[in-house]
């Protein structure tokens, strides 16, 4: 369905309640449990990440927003002028701005899964650069998405920044990274963050803030899905803790119940020993040959790859092959 105002276009695809809950049941049903990562994103969940953005330890976004900078005219002259430019999970759309004045998009497609909070940063972008043609959309982006607006001529760019690709596990990624290329299509291309393998030092501080907005973001999964669907979870039950597995790696963040208890979701009861854990993201890092190797598989050539002097980060851009 779509629906329009005078600042946007709004495409409400939001996935239904009872495909969440379904889902929640099946990765708590799992041994070891999981939740997706996508279910962090309501509205107290984007705006608890934007203050993770923020803290002193999340190197991400302030290392990747000026790659971007110190290389914007690079990327313009990779990307060229008129583009329709798609970004999957969009969040608060911050560093997209930083290309809009160099690219000049015919369109800028943000696409996320939190319906509210996409409403109101499409509608601040709407007001911030008015001459940007604006199509939202709600959705979950993880799965094939069939763009509402796709008008003939201009080509296709999808933007994923913030290292967000991490989040998959590698053989997903590759199947993410499929359908990024059939939604972009021939002629596409894909500029994409990509999170580097780094000091365990660094990479645990950056998901244990001191300001404990990490613990929170990860806790807030919980409460979301007591809100949302019928579930009775208590977040004091349960314990924060995020950590880099070297052998893996990646970052793993868990949610460890403190003591023996039980949780009802949907009328279906779970019991939790104490130290049992959910898993609830992990976070992948990757060398420049390893995330380019991974892309060829989905379809990718690799074209450029910017990084910060401390090569803590990296910027990709691909074409579709």
């Amino acid at each position: 369905m779509q629906t329009a105002s005078a600042e946007i276009n709004f495409y409400d695809y939001h996935p239904k309640l009872a495909d969440i809950a379904n889902e929640v049941i099946d990765g708590l049903n799992q041994s070891p449990r999981v939740l997706s990562p996508k279910f962090f994103y309501d509205e107290k969940g984007s705006q608890l990440f934007d203050k993770i953005c923020q803290t002193e330890e999340y190197y991400p976004t302030a290392t990747e927003t000026q790659i971007i900078r110190d290389n914007i005219n690079e990327i313009a002259e990779c990307i060229g002028d008129g583009c329709l430019l798609v970004e999957p999970g969009s969040g608060n759309s911050r560093k997209v701005r930083e290309l809009f004045d160099a690219l000049q998009p015919h369109a800028y497609l943000p696409m996320d899964i939190s319906r509210a909070y996409l409403r109101k940063e499409a509608n601040k972008l709407a007001q911030e650069f008015p001459w940007l043609n604006v199509h939202a959309i709600c959705t979950d982006f993880t799965s094939p998405v069939d763009l509402p607006y796709k008008p003939k001529g201009p080509h296709r760019v999808a933007f994923f920044p913030g290292s967000s690709i991490g989040n998959f596990h590698p053989q997903e990624a590759v199947e993410f990274l499929s359908n990024i290329a059939n939604m972009v299509g021939i002629n596409g291309s894909l500029l994409i963050g990509v999170d580097l393998k780094k000091s365990h030092t660094i990479l645990n501080a950056a998901y244990n803030d001191k300001l404990g907005y990490t613990e929170a973001f990860n806790k807030n999964l919980l409460n979301r899905i007591n809100r949302d669907i019928d579930a009775n979870f208590d977040t004091e039950l349960f314990d924060h803790l995020a950590y880099y597995n070297e052998s893996k790696g990646r970052i793993e963040m868990h949610l460890v119940s403190q003591v023996e208890h039980s949780v009802t979701v949907e009328g279906e009861e779970f019991q939790f020993a104490e130290g049992e854990s959910i898993h609830t993201e992990n976070s992948y890092k990757y060398s420049v040959d390893e995330f380019q190797d991974l892309a060829a598989c989905a379809g990718f050539n690799a074209v450029k790859v910017w990084t910060d002097n401390d090569n803590l980060f990296s910027l990709h851009y691909f074409d579709v092959r």
